[in-house]
């Protein structure tokens, strides 16, 4: 029988002894590279904008509308990555369903070995501090890490923060000015966990100010904050936690013409 660790420093084995500093053996660019060797699949960089879709709608809406298109360089075992033209942008690239903090890492690793030099996170998140009618969206600036991937990234921490600050706030300036879209810009509770969130987690992110909760931002932005890549994570609140009925609408064609809207303006300011 295993014998009962006990940490009286209080630290967390999975955030205790780690060399942040060292690279990592295994590597993108290398399963990328065998991945494509196995699939005969040609050497094609992804679009330098890319998107991930993790509950699908703007995928699901690509494809039903003929807009999407297979990339046929996309490497990867797991997932298939769309390109789309999206105006004053060009040649955009989307995952879909790649949802929670180690998948969303996994893919976005692997989409920035593959020529991407943006990121864009639009996530489906539930309402912690009402501050209006769903939908919204939320412009995440720091994310409580109440996962695992991140601490594999960075040293233990409250919150993960957005390192790019400058580019989170001319995004927020233009995407105010988005009609018919509502915007904020505050801090998320990132679990791997959705279904065990308590009265007493949900009292706690409240007292921490916490808007919203969802599953990816803090692993995301502790990735961005040791790579140097640019990532803008955005919660989409479309739910009180299936708390009363009629939950979870996200608006015209389930939310994917609104968040294609917030994903132009982030690659339009990001550009500029």
């Amino acid at each position: 029988m295993d014998k009962k660790i006990d940490r009286a420093d209080g630290a967390w084995p999975i955030a205790g002894e780690k060399d942040h500093s060292a690279p990592s053996v295994f590597r993108p660019e290398a399963l990328l590279r065998e991945a494509r060797r196995q699939r005969e699949l040609p050497l094609v960089a992804v679009p330098e904008v890319c998107v991930l879709d993790p509950d699908g709608d703007v995928v699901r809406y690509l494809k039903r509308t003929g807009a999407g298109r297979i990339h046929e360089g996309w490497a990867c075992y797991h997932t298939e990555l769309l390109a789309f033209d999206l105006e004053g942008i060009g040649e955009v690239g989307i995952v879909g369903c790649a949802v929670g903090a180690p998948f969303a890492v996994l893919v976005a690793e692997q989409l920035f070995a593959s020529g991407c030099r943006l990121l864009v996170s639009v996530t489906s998140a539930g309402q912690i501090t009402p501050i209006g009618p769903t939908p919204y969206f939320v412009l995440i600036d720091r994310a409580l890490r109440d996962e695992g991937t991140s601490y594999h990234y960075l040293p233990g921490s409250t919150f993960a923060e957005a390192p790019d600050a400058k580019l989170l706030a001319r995004v927020e300036q233009t995407g105010l000015a988005l009609p018919g879209i509502a915007l904020h810009r505050g801090a998320t509770w990132t679990t791997d966990a959705p279904y065990r969130e308590t009265e007493s987690a949900i009292a706690r992110a409240r007292q921490l100010g916490l808007l919203a909760v969802e599953m990816e931002a803090a692993a995301l932005y502790a990735f961005s904050a040791t790579s140097g890549r640019s990532i803008v994570c955005f919660a989409h609140v479309t739910n009180s936690m299936a708390r009363t009925e009629g939950d979870f609408e996200k608006g015209e064609a389930d939310g994917a013409k609104a968040t294609l809207a917030v994903i132009a303006t982030t690659a339009r300011v990001w550009r500029s």
